[in-house]
């Protein structure tokens, strides 16, 4: 006797690689969404949103136009500063000529000297200028470069005024 046996596959094993299973996935049951449209927002709530709104569209305008306002002095401050570098340049430059020139005359005055006592005559009399020379144009110098600074820090300070009081003002 010769007994067959039926072969059976275990469950879902008789679905292949790369097919779907027989049995259906099940549909996803609708959600009732409420529409917005018909929800009413509370007449306090819109106050409150609109209030906001508008406090916020007058602090971006008052920082906008302080920004500005910051930015113009800096290009004022800067432009000060940089006509103050100008005026100390030439100032140096024409120190520096100065000097230049007194040190030719002494190398003309002390080649056509004719005796060691008119060289160092002509010697001692140009250091003592040339030493009150370098007081004045030091004095020069300090009163320039102090007026530059002044200048430039002139708009800064007038717009840190003006911010502190419209603080004042504000507070």
């Amino acid at each position: 006797m010769t007994e067959t046996k039926s072969q059976t596959a275990p469950a879902g094993a008789k679905a292949k690689a790369g097919q779907a299973s027989p049995a259906k996935a099940a549909a996803p049951t609708p959600v009732e969404v409420p529409k917005v449209a018909d929800a009413a927002v509370p007449e306090a709530m819109r106050s409150f949103a609109e209030k906001t709104v508008g406090q916020s569209r007058e602090t971006y305008e008052r920082a906008k136009d302080a920004l500005e306002d910051t930015v113009e002095v800096l290009e004022k401050t800067l432009d000060e500063a940089g006509q103050g570098a100008v005026a100390l340049n030439r100032k140096v430059i024409d120190i520096a000529q100065s000097n230049l020139n007194s040190g030719f005359e002494l190398a003309k005055q002390l080649a056509s000297a004719k005796t060691p006592a008119e060289v160092m005559e002509l010697q001692t009399a140009y250091l003592r200028k040339q030493v009150q020379t370098l007081a004045v144009q030091a004095e020069e110098i300090r009163a320039l470069s102090t007026q530059v600074a002044t200048d430039t820090a002139e708009p800064l300070k007038a717009h840190v005024s003006r911010s502190m009081e419209s603080f004042k003002l504000a507070g």
